[in-house]
């Protein structure tokens, strides 16, 4: 697909959730990772669009992915929150992995918060713990923006100096330190999946300077700040990566992980929102 039709796609989508939901004006985007889906309910809801109701929208194959689109009130502000998102290992190219993130920002998104499940690197964090994710490590093999670029999207080399927005960054620390909640900090390495890291990659991604390691994200924040969007990144530290943990590693861990934490990721999400201007 040429990055002309791509762009046009875009579009398409923006309006078939704007036809659903009339009062689809979103200022922020939320992609919920892993078992934290929850945060929708507390959400003043204002309509709902699964996935497959959205043109060009791929669909997850996850389990623990709703896959659909919700807008409504949260803080004051409105928000479209994606219950779910598609990753590489799913067969889905970099583009159709980021189109969802292109729409949000499409729609008026213009500040992302973006969340998932992660497994620990470096041996100082424990398991159930949140993450702010200061920066990224790209080793999936892919980038979003190969191929001809589209200037109505953004610049052909956009500057990644600050993958994760210093402000927002700031302002999560600081409510907090308010509502008394621990954050961990660190770099977050997205890989291809889906199988779990062996212990000689757990320890490669720490020289690296990895504190997570985990499956997605990476390609969605290249797409938002390309865009011109801001981000701000938190991961649940859903287990220990491999050689580090006591035993073998499931989904079923992430997910139960996701839900032990997920009342202080709303917490922290919410409270985070009614600071926004």
């Amino acid at each position: 697909m040429s990055e002309q039709n791509h762009s046009l796609v875009i579009q398409r989508a923006v309006d078939a959730i704007r036809e659903a939901v009339p009062d689809a004006q979103p200022t922020v985007g939320i992609v919920l990772g892993s078992g934290l889906g929850g945060l929708v309910d507390g959400m003043e809801v204002i309509g709902t669009v699964p996935y497959r109701n959205i043109p060009g929208f791929p669909s997850s194959t996850v389990e623990g992915h709703a896959g659909r689109l919700v807008i409504g009130k949260l803080g004051g502000l409105t928000l479209a929150a994606m219950q779910g998102r598609v990753h590489l290992y799913e067969g889905y190219s970099p583009a159709e992995v980021v189109f969802p993130i292109r729409v949000l920002v499409r729609l008026g998104a213009s500040r992302l918060i973006v969340t998932n499940a992660a497994g620990g690197v470096n041996p100082d964090f424990d398991e159930k713990e949140i993450m702010l994710i200061t920066d990224q490590l790209n080793l999936s093999g892919s980038n979003p923006l190969c191929g001809e670029n589209d200037l109505a999207l953004g610049p052909r080399f956009p500057d990644m100096t600050d993958p994760y927005d210093p402000g927002l960054l700031q302002l999560t620390r600081e409510v907090a330190d308010e509502i008394g909640l621990k954050l961990r900090e660190g770099v977050y390495a997205g890989l291809l999946g889906p199988s779990y890291e062996t212990p000689a990659e757990v320890r490669m991604l720490g020289r690296l300077g990895a504190d997570a390691v985990g499956m997605s994200t990476v390609l969605e924040v290249i797409a938002a700040r390309h865009m011109g969007a801001t981000v701000l990144g938190m991961s649940c530290i859903s287990n220990k990566g491999a050689g580090l943990s006591a035993g073998p590693l499931s989904h079923e861990e992430v997910k139960a992980a996701g839900a032990a934490v997920q009342a202080d990721f709303i917490r922290l999400v919410t409270a985070v929102i009614e600071r926004l201007d």
